[in-house]
């Protein structure tokens, strides 16, 4: 029988850097363990040292090479890099997650290196429920710079703006039309813009495009962030430290414009309010002494408006939630 050592015991290897403890409590993480809570909220003080930047992108935009090559130039600079990879596959087929461990071929076996892929498991907004949880970890672990690669992004799948210090949006040129209509919804999301694939020869129209854009909702006035537009080539090997220079100067801007605190809060905010919803989900799920037949009968039968019966829904959850 495997000897199966407690989360708070594992904890402590995370804060020197262990990788096998820091992988073994994501993936209690990832089973909604109670038993790694503790562990969890041990660690959580001794995080907020490491710079979590959002890759995010359409479908085919070259989020993943983008994210491998970047990795590449941060350890390049004598910085470690965890990677939260974002697979929108079934946990249990294991394609696209063995998939993103060969592309980052010799990134694996770097100790400085530590890559986490991990399903949606049917979660909206382009991240996984446990991903912010994989990221404190990694940043317990003594990581300097933690990537947030998401599923994809529309128009309503921006959650990693909520979830990250640097937001990059990845596009790429030739996808069409739709794809140009959904830039301008998350055209407000990005800290940076990449052009990948610059080697194209369309890509010029869509770099000029997306400053055309940046252009007309420029604002006036000085100390404000100008987005700038990083054309990369992984076929080239372009761009890349370009676009970690453009994250440092980013990073610089929040930490002397005060706005990195606001981010932090914004972050903390989002965090607990999705997590009190998945409890209240989760309690509402799975007990029996709720009445909710009973209060939708009602509704349908008019002797209760919707409101007043979610209200009288959430009293009774109230007295079921414990620790």
């Amino acid at each position: 029988m495997i000897n199966r050592k407690p989360s708070m015991e594992l904890a402590e290897r995370v804060r020197e850097g262990d990788l096998r403890a820091i992988a073994r409590l994501i993936t209690r993480v990832e089973a909604n363990e109670s038993e790694v809570r503790p562990a969890l909220a041990e660690l959580y003080p001794h995080t907020g040292r490491a710079h979590v930047v959002g890759i995010t992108g359409v479908p085919g935009a070259g989020k993943s090479t983008l994210v491998t090559q970047l990795a590449r130039e941060i350890r390049a600079s004598g910085r470690t890099v965890g990677v939260v990879a974002i697979d929108p596959s079934s946990p249990f087929s294991g394609g696209s997650i063995l998939g993103d461990r060969i592309r980052m071929g010799d990134l694996i076996s770097d100790p400085g290196v530590f890559i986490r892929s991990m399903a949606t498991r049917g979660s909206l907004g382009g991240l996984a429920r446990p991903a912010l949880d994989a990221v404190d970890l990694m940043d317990a672990g003594g990581f300097d710079v933690v990537l947030i690669e998401t599923v994809g992004v529309g128009q309503d799948e921006v959650d990693i703006v909520r979830a990250a210090h640097t937001t990059v949006v990845v596009n790429a040129p030739g996808l069409g039309d739709d794809v140009q209509a959904i830039k301008a919804g998350v055209l407000e999301i990005a800290d940076i813009h990449v052009v990948s694939k610059a080697d194209r020869p369309d890509a010029n129209r869509t770099i000029q495009e997306l400053k055309g854009m940046l252009m007309m909702s420029l604002e006036p006035g000085e100390g404000i962030w100008r987005v700038p537009v990083i054309p990369t080539s992984s076929e080239q090997g372009s761009g890349f430290d370009q676009l970690l220079e453009a994250i440092d100067r980013h990073q610089a801007h929040l930490e002397n414009s005060g706005e990195l605190a606001t981010r932090r809060e914004q972050i903390a905010s989002t965090r607990v309010v999705k997590i009190a919803e998945q409890i209240v989900r989760d309690n509402f799920a799975r007990n029996q002494k709720l009445h909710t037949e009973e209060l939708l009968d009602k509704v349908t039968r008019r002797e209760s408006d919707p409101h007043s019966a979610a209200v009288e829904l959430l009293k009774q959850v109230k007295e079921t939630i414990h620790d």
